[in-house]
Protein backbone atom coordinates (compact mmCIF):
# COMPACT_ATOMS: atom_id res chain seq x y z
CA UNK A 1 0.00 0.00 0.00
CA UNK A 2 1.41 3.53 -0.82
CA UNK A 3 3.31 5.55 2.01
CA UNK A 4 1.72 8.43 1.27
CA UNK A 5 -1.97 7.44 1.44
CA UNK A 6 -1.15 5.68 4.68
CA UNK A 7 0.57 8.83 5.93
CA UNK A 8 -3.14 10.96 4.51
CA UNK A 9 -5.10 8.05 7.01
CA UNK A 10 -2.63 8.68 10.14
CA UNK A 11 -2.94 12.75 9.34
CA UNK A 12 -6.63 12.37 9.56
CA UNK A 13 -6.58 10.60 12.92
CA UNK A 14 -4.25 12.86 14.42
CA UNK A 15 -6.25 15.47 13.37
CA UNK A 16 -9.92 13.84 14.95
CA UNK A 17 -7.41 13.42 18.39
CA UNK A 18 -6.46 17.18 18.16
CA UNK A 19 -10.51 18.21 17.81
CA UNK A 20 -11.05 16.26 20.69
CA UNK A 21 -13.50 14.19 18.44
CA UNK A 22 -11.53 10.79 18.58
CA UNK A 23 -13.93 7.70 19.64
CA UNK A 24 -12.50 4.89 21.92
CA UNK A 25 -14.07 1.75 22.82
CA UNK A 26 -14.18 0.42 26.13
CA UNK A 27 -14.08 -3.69 26.57
CA UNK A 28 -16.93 -4.81 28.63
CA UNK A 29 -16.48 -8.74 30.56
CA UNK A 30 -20.10 -9.08 31.47
CA UNK A 31 -23.50 -9.70 30.03
CA UNK A 32 -25.01 -6.29 28.96
CA UNK A 33 -27.24 -4.98 31.77
CA UNK A 34 -27.97 -2.25 34.48
CA UNK A 35 -25.03 -2.78 35.93
CA UNK A 36 -22.20 -4.21 33.73
CA UNK A 37 -17.88 -5.05 33.85
CA UNK A 38 -15.54 -3.45 32.33
CA UNK A 39 -12.24 -4.75 32.66
CA UNK A 40 -12.19 -5.55 36.48
CA UNK A 41 -14.75 -2.40 37.29
CA UNK A 42 -17.92 -2.44 37.97
CA UNK A 43 -19.99 0.56 36.80
CA UNK A 44 -24.11 1.44 36.35
CA UNK A 45 -24.49 1.39 32.95
CA UNK A 46 -26.60 4.80 31.75
CA UNK A 47 -25.95 4.41 27.47
CA UNK A 48 -27.22 1.19 26.63
CA UNK A 49 -30.72 1.00 23.85
CA UNK A 50 -31.46 -1.53 26.67
CA UNK A 51 -34.41 -0.40 27.39
CA UNK A 52 -36.95 -3.33 28.62
CA UNK A 53 -33.82 -4.99 30.03
CA UNK A 54 -33.81 -7.65 27.83
CA UNK A 55 -30.56 -8.08 26.97
CA UNK A 56 -29.51 -10.91 29.42
CA UNK A 57 -33.05 -12.11 29.78
CA UNK A 58 -32.88 -15.52 30.50
CA UNK A 59 -35.91 -16.31 28.74
CA UNK A 60 -34.16 -14.63 25.07
CA UNK A 61 -31.09 -16.84 26.68
CA UNK A 62 -33.08 -20.28 26.90
CA UNK A 63 -35.10 -19.70 23.68
CA UNK A 64 -31.77 -18.76 21.27
CA UNK A 65 -29.81 -22.20 22.79
CA UNK A 66 -33.02 -24.18 22.51
CA UNK A 67 -33.25 -23.41 18.95
CA UNK A 68 -29.57 -24.17 17.86
CA UNK A 69 -29.94 -28.00 18.28
CA UNK A 70 -33.34 -28.66 16.17
CA UNK A 71 -32.21 -25.37 13.82
CA UNK A 72 -28.39 -25.10 13.42
CA UNK A 73 -25.83 -22.56 14.22
CA UNK A 74 -26.04 -20.21 11.12
CA UNK A 75 -27.79 -20.60 7.52
CA UNK A 76 -24.90 -19.77 5.37
CA UNK A 77 -26.90 -18.66 2.83
CA UNK A 78 -29.11 -15.87 2.03
CA UNK A 79 -32.90 -15.82 2.39
CA UNK A 80 -34.05 -16.50 -1.71
CA UNK A 81 -31.25 -19.52 -1.92
CA UNK A 82 -31.75 -21.88 0.74
CA UNK A 83 -31.10 -19.34 3.70
CA UNK A 84 -35.05 -19.39 5.13
CA UNK A 85 -36.46 -21.59 7.93
CA UNK A 86 -40.27 -21.75 9.34
CA UNK A 87 -39.12 -19.86 11.97
CA UNK A 88 -37.74 -16.47 9.62
CA UNK A 89 -41.52 -16.52 8.42
CA UNK A 90 -42.81 -16.70 12.20
CA UNK A 91 -40.99 -14.34 13.34
CA UNK A 92 -42.04 -11.88 10.29
CA UNK A 93 -45.18 -12.65 10.75
CA UNK A 94 -45.32 -12.25 14.45
CA UNK A 95 -43.87 -8.83 13.78
CA UNK A 96 -46.91 -8.05 11.14
CA UNK A 97 -49.18 -8.74 13.83
CA UNK A 98 -47.75 -6.97 16.54
CA UNK A 99 -47.38 -3.87 14.82
CA UNK A 100 -50.62 -4.52 12.58
CA UNK A 101 -49.43 -4.85 9.26
CA UNK A 102 -49.73 -7.29 6.57
CA UNK A 103 -45.98 -8.27 7.16
CA UNK A 104 -42.56 -8.00 7.66
CA UNK A 105 -39.24 -8.37 6.18
CA UNK A 106 -36.21 -9.46 7.91
CA UNK A 107 -32.78 -7.52 7.53
CA UNK A 108 -29.27 -8.44 9.19
CA UNK A 109 -30.10 -4.69 10.64
CA UNK A 110 -32.09 -1.40 10.38
CA UNK A 111 -29.38 0.32 8.91
CA UNK A 112 -29.74 -2.78 5.82
CA UNK A 113 -33.61 -2.32 6.12
CA UNK A 114 -33.03 1.31 5.76
CA UNK A 115 -30.43 0.80 2.86
CA UNK A 116 -32.78 -1.28 1.13
CA UNK A 117 -36.02 0.79 1.66
CA UNK A 118 -36.34 3.10 -0.89
CA UNK A 119 -34.42 2.08 -4.23
CA UNK A 120 -36.94 -0.86 -5.03
CA UNK A 121 -39.93 0.70 -4.50
CA UNK A 122 -39.41 4.83 -5.96
CA UNK A 123 -37.71 5.97 -9.15
CA UNK A 124 -36.97 9.21 -10.86
CA UNK A 125 -40.05 10.26 -10.85
CA UNK A 126 -40.77 10.15 -7.32
CA UNK A 127 -39.97 12.26 -4.17
CA UNK A 128 -38.71 11.71 -0.90
CA UNK A 129 -38.89 14.62 1.67
CA UNK A 130 -36.75 14.14 4.94
CA UNK A 131 -36.86 15.15 8.10
CA UNK A 132 -32.86 16.91 8.48
CA UNK A 133 -32.41 14.59 11.77
CA UNK A 134 -33.66 11.12 10.22
CA UNK A 135 -31.16 8.66 10.97
CA UNK A 136 -27.55 8.25 9.16
CA UNK A 137 -29.36 4.57 7.47
CA UNK A 138 -32.21 6.40 5.79
CA UNK A 139 -29.80 9.15 4.78
CA UNK A 140 -27.90 6.35 2.47
CA UNK A 141 -30.68 4.75 1.70
CA UNK A 142 -32.15 7.62 0.36
CA UNK A 143 -28.55 8.45 -1.26
CA UNK A 144 -29.19 4.97 -2.91
CA UNK A 145 -32.23 5.67 -4.73
CA UNK A 146 -33.23 7.56 -7.76
CA UNK A 147 -35.74 9.74 -6.52
CA UNK A 148 -35.93 13.69 -5.86
CA UNK A 149 -34.99 14.42 -2.49
CA UNK A 150 -36.03 17.34 -0.54
CA UNK A 151 -34.93 18.00 3.49
CA UNK A 152 -37.69 19.88 5.97
CA UNK A 153 -36.14 21.23 8.76
CA UNK A 154 -36.78 18.98 12.44
CA UNK A 155 -40.26 18.44 13.07
CA UNK A 156 -41.29 21.64 11.64
CA UNK A 157 -44.39 20.87 9.83
CA UNK A 158 -44.87 24.26 7.94
CA UNK A 159 -41.27 23.02 6.74
CA UNK A 160 -42.77 19.80 5.73
CA UNK A 161 -45.77 21.09 4.11
CA UNK A 162 -43.78 23.70 2.06
CA UNK A 163 -41.54 20.80 0.37
CA UNK A 164 -45.21 18.73 -0.34
CA UNK A 165 -46.58 21.36 -2.22
CA UNK A 166 -43.09 21.58 -4.19
CA UNK A 167 -42.84 18.12 -5.05
CA UNK A 168 -46.32 18.19 -6.57
CA UNK A 169 -45.87 21.35 -8.53
CA UNK A 170 -42.54 19.82 -9.60
CA UNK A 171 -44.58 17.02 -11.06
CA UNK A 172 -43.64 13.99 -8.62
CA UNK A 173 -45.74 11.09 -9.33
CA UNK A 174 -44.82 9.60 -6.10
CA UNK A 175 -44.35 11.37 -2.64
CA UNK A 176 -42.51 9.39 0.47
CA UNK A 177 -42.11 11.48 3.65
CA UNK A 178 -39.23 9.29 6.00
CA UNK A 179 -38.91 9.91 9.44
CA UNK A 180 -37.61 8.57 12.36
CA UNK A 181 -40.28 8.32 15.35
CA UNK A 182 -38.04 8.96 17.68
CA UNK A 183 -34.70 11.05 17.10
CA UNK A 184 -32.16 9.14 18.60
CA UNK A 185 -29.60 12.27 19.70
CA UNK A 186 -32.70 14.25 21.64
CA UNK A 187 -35.06 11.61 22.31
CA UNK A 188 -38.22 14.45 21.00
CA UNK A 189 -40.91 12.42 19.11
CA UNK A 190 -41.95 12.92 15.44
CA UNK A 191 -45.39 15.00 15.09
CA UNK A 192 -46.83 11.90 13.33
CA UNK A 193 -50.68 13.00 13.66
CA UNK A 194 -49.90 16.34 12.13
CA UNK A 195 -47.18 14.40 9.39
CA UNK A 196 -50.18 11.95 8.60
CA UNK A 197 -52.46 14.64 8.13
CA UNK A 198 -49.88 16.36 5.82
CA UNK A 199 -49.36 13.15 4.08
CA UNK A 200 -53.31 12.54 3.29
CA UNK A 201 -53.58 16.45 2.21
CA UNK A 202 -51.11 16.00 -0.09
CA UNK A 203 -51.89 11.93 -1.33
CA UNK A 204 -47.93 11.34 0.30
CA UNK A 205 -47.27 7.73 1.81
CA UNK A 206 -45.55 7.74 5.60
CA UNK A 207 -42.22 5.92 6.44
CA UNK A 208 -41.05 5.63 10.15
CA UNK A 209 -37.88 4.51 11.21
CA UNK A 210 -39.06 2.81 15.19
CA UNK A 211 -35.89 1.67 16.51
CA UNK A 212 -36.01 3.93 19.15
CA UNK A 213 -39.69 3.22 20.42
CA UNK A 214 -40.42 -0.85 19.10
CA UNK A 215 -41.44 -2.56 22.29
CA UNK A 216 -41.95 0.29 24.97
CA UNK A 217 -43.79 3.20 23.34
CA UNK A 218 -47.39 3.19 23.01
CA UNK A 219 -49.61 1.14 25.44
CA UNK A 220 -49.12 -2.05 23.71
CA UNK A 221 -45.35 -0.93 23.37
CA UNK A 222 -45.78 -1.10 19.20
CA UNK A 223 -43.95 1.82 18.90
CA UNK A 224 -44.98 5.86 18.41
CA UNK A 225 -48.29 5.03 16.25
CA UNK A 226 -49.11 3.24 19.03
CA UNK A 227 -48.45 5.88 21.38
CA UNK A 228 -49.73 8.23 19.40
CA UNK A 229 -52.75 6.60 17.84
CA UNK A 230 -51.87 7.22 14.17
CA UNK A 231 -51.23 4.58 11.21
CA UNK A 232 -48.21 5.19 8.99
CA UNK A 233 -47.59 3.79 5.73
CA UNK A 234 -43.91 1.59 6.17
CA UNK A 235 -42.32 1.19 9.84
CA UNK A 236 -38.80 -0.06 9.88
CA UNK A 237 -37.17 -1.05 13.43
CA UNK A 238 -34.67 -2.86 15.14
CA UNK A 239 -34.66 -6.65 17.10
CA UNK A 240 -30.81 -4.66 18.51
CA UNK A 241 -32.60 -2.48 21.44
CA UNK A 242 -35.70 -2.89 23.13
CA UNK A 243 -36.06 -6.52 21.74
CA UNK A 244 -33.35 -8.11 23.60
CA UNK A 245 -30.60 -6.07 21.97
CA UNK A 246 -29.08 -8.67 19.45
CA UNK A 247 -28.93 -8.03 16.11
CA UNK A 248 -31.81 -7.93 12.93
CA UNK A 249 -34.04 -5.20 11.31
CA UNK A 250 -36.84 -5.44 9.93
CA UNK A 251 -39.83 -3.41 7.24
CA UNK A 252 -43.35 -3.95 7.82
CA UNK A 253 -45.83 -2.50 5.43
CA UNK A 254 -48.91 -3.50 2.53
CA UNK A 255 -47.96 -6.95 1.19
CA UNK A 256 -46.83 -5.61 -1.86
CA UNK A 257 -44.58 -3.32 -0.58
CA UNK A 258 -42.71 -6.46 1.50
CA UNK A 259 -43.55 -8.47 -1.86
CA UNK A 260 -41.46 -6.21 -4.11
CA UNK A 261 -38.95 -5.80 -1.58
CA UNK A 262 -37.91 -9.48 -1.21
CA UNK A 263 -37.13 -9.50 -5.07
CA UNK A 264 -35.56 -6.26 -5.03
CA UNK A 265 -33.87 -4.95 -2.02
CA UNK A 266 -30.36 -5.49 -2.73
CA UNK A 267 -29.43 -6.29 1.65
CA UNK A 268 -31.76 -8.65 1.61
CA UNK A 269 -30.72 -10.82 -1.77
CA UNK A 270 -27.49 -10.67 -0.57
CA UNK A 271 -26.31 -10.71 3.14
CA UNK A 272 -26.88 -14.00 4.59
CA UNK A 273 -30.16 -14.62 7.03
CA UNK A 274 -30.42 -13.93 10.69
CA UNK A 275 -28.76 -17.02 12.80
CA UNK A 276 -31.98 -19.22 13.87
CA UNK A 277 -30.51 -18.51 17.72
CA UNK A 278 -31.27 -14.38 17.02
CA UNK A 279 -34.89 -15.39 15.18
CA UNK A 280 -35.42 -17.73 18.04
CA UNK A 281 -34.82 -15.11 20.86
CA UNK A 282 -37.15 -12.45 18.71
CA UNK A 283 -40.00 -14.04 19.07
CA UNK A 284 -39.58 -14.52 23.03
CA UNK A 285 -38.57 -11.10 23.02
CA UNK A 286 -41.65 -10.15 21.15
CA UNK A 287 -43.93 -12.36 23.57
CA UNK A 288 -42.59 -10.14 26.52
CA UNK A 289 -43.34 -7.30 25.19
CA UNK A 290 -46.69 -8.24 24.98
CA UNK A 291 -46.94 -8.88 28.07
CA UNK A 292 -44.64 -6.38 29.26
CA UNK A 293 -46.81 -3.94 31.18
CA UNK A 294 -44.53 -3.77 34.03
CA UNK A 295 -41.52 -3.54 32.51
CA UNK A 296 -42.94 -0.57 30.22
CA UNK A 297 -44.44 1.21 33.62
CA UNK A 298 -40.68 0.35 35.40
CA UNK A 299 -39.08 2.28 32.13
CA UNK A 300 -40.94 5.32 32.40
CA UNK A 301 -41.00 5.62 36.29
CA UNK A 302 -37.30 5.21 36.50
CA UNK A 303 -37.04 7.98 33.44
CA UNK A 304 -39.39 10.53 35.32
CA UNK A 305 -37.11 9.71 38.55
CA UNK A 306 -33.91 10.56 36.44
CA UNK A 307 -35.01 13.54 34.95
CA UNK A 308 -36.14 15.21 37.82
CA UNK A 309 -32.70 14.24 39.62
CA UNK A 310 -30.62 15.81 37.15
CA UNK A 311 -32.92 19.01 36.77
CA UNK A 312 -33.04 19.60 40.56
CA UNK A 313 -28.94 19.73 40.45
CA UNK A 314 -29.08 22.17 37.83
CA UNK A 315 -28.05 19.76 34.51
CA UNK A 316 -29.47 21.62 31.13
CA UNK A 317 -31.88 19.01 29.39
CA UNK A 318 -33.48 18.66 26.48
CA UNK A 319 -37.23 18.53 26.76
CA UNK A 320 -38.89 15.25 26.35
CA UNK A 321 -41.06 12.18 27.49
CA UNK A 322 -38.42 9.79 26.29
CA UNK A 323 -36.35 7.51 28.06
CA UNK A 324 -33.42 9.45 26.41
CA UNK A 325 -32.73 12.26 28.41
CA UNK A 326 -29.36 14.28 27.40
CA UNK A 327 -27.38 16.28 29.23
CA UNK A 328 -26.39 19.31 27.12
CA UNK A 329 -22.67 20.21 27.57
CA UNK A 330 -21.22 21.94 24.30
CA UNK A 331 -18.03 20.84 23.64
CA UNK A 332 -16.46 17.60 22.29
CA UNK A 333 -13.88 18.04 25.42
CA UNK A 334 -16.05 18.66 27.44
CA UNK A 335 -18.24 15.79 27.26
CA UNK A 336 -15.56 13.15 27.06
CA UNK A 337 -13.90 14.69 30.20
CA UNK A 338 -16.97 14.26 32.24
CA UNK A 339 -17.87 10.81 30.49
CA UNK A 340 -14.19 10.03 31.68
CA UNK A 341 -14.74 11.25 35.11
CA UNK A 342 -18.00 9.63 35.42
CA UNK A 343 -16.44 5.85 34.58
CA UNK A 344 -13.98 6.69 37.40
CA UNK A 345 -17.18 7.08 39.65
CA UNK A 346 -18.39 4.20 38.67
CA UNK A 347 -21.24 4.76 35.76
CA UNK A 348 -20.79 4.44 32.21
CA UNK A 349 -21.98 7.26 29.58
CA UNK A 350 -20.49 7.58 26.53
CA UNK A 351 -20.05 11.65 25.01
CA UNK A 352 -21.21 12.55 21.74
CA UNK A 353 -20.27 15.20 19.57
CA UNK A 354 -19.87 15.81 16.44
CA UNK A 355 -20.06 14.23 13.28
CA UNK A 356 -22.92 13.06 15.94
CA UNK A 357 -24.23 15.54 16.78
CA UNK A 358 -23.77 19.10 15.13
CA UNK A 359 -20.93 21.24 16.45
CA UNK A 360 -21.46 22.76 19.53
CA UNK A 361 -23.91 20.60 20.63
CA UNK A 362 -22.22 18.05 22.71
CA UNK A 363 -23.57 15.97 25.71
CA UNK A 364 -23.82 12.99 27.09
CA UNK A 365 -26.80 11.02 26.32
CA UNK A 366 -28.19 9.33 29.15
CA UNK A 367 -31.02 6.14 28.54
CA UNK A 368 -32.89 4.33 31.23
CA UNK A 369 -34.11 0.81 31.20
CA UNK A 370 -36.43 -1.02 33.03
CA UNK A 371 -33.62 -2.85 34.81
CA UNK A 372 -32.17 -0.15 36.58
CA UNK A 373 -32.59 0.46 40.62
CA UNK A 374 -33.80 3.47 42.37
CA UNK A 375 -30.19 2.67 44.52
CA UNK A 376 -28.74 2.70 41.29
CA UNK A 377 -30.23 5.54 40.29
CA UNK A 378 -29.44 7.17 43.03
CA UNK A 379 -25.76 6.20 43.21
CA UNK A 380 -25.43 8.15 39.66
CA UNK A 381 -26.98 11.09 40.33
CA UNK A 382 -24.52 11.24 43.23
CA UNK A 383 -21.84 11.05 40.64
CA UNK A 384 -22.94 13.44 37.93
CA UNK A 385 -23.66 15.85 40.79
CA UNK A 386 -20.18 15.47 41.83
CA UNK A 387 -18.35 15.23 38.33
CA UNK A 388 -20.86 18.04 37.08
CA UNK A 389 -19.09 20.47 39.88
CA UNK A 390 -15.82 19.70 39.47
CA UNK A 391 -15.72 20.67 35.85
CA UNK A 392 -17.96 23.66 36.51
CA UNK A 393 -20.65 22.19 34.64
CA UNK A 394 -23.20 23.33 37.33
CA UNK A 395 -22.62 25.33 40.52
Amino acid sequence: MSQDFLNHVTETLDQIRAEGLYKSERMITSPQGGEITVGDKQVINLCANNYLGLADHLALIDAAKGAMEPKGFGMASVRFICGTQDIHRELEQKLAQFLNKDDAILFAACFDANGGLFEPLLGPEDAIISDSLNHASIIDGVRLCKAKRYRYMNNDMDDLEAWLKQAREDGSRHIMIATDGVFSMDGYLANLPKIRELADKYDAIVMVDDCHATGFMGPNGAGTPDHFGVEVDILTGTLGKALGGAIGGYIAGPQPVIDLLRQRARPYLFSNSLPPSIVAAGLEAIRLVEEGDMLRAQLFGNAKYWRAGLEKLGFDLLPGEHPIIPVMLGEATLAQDMAAKLFDEGVYVSGFFFPVVPRGQARIRTQMNAALTKDELDRALAAFGKVGKELGVIS
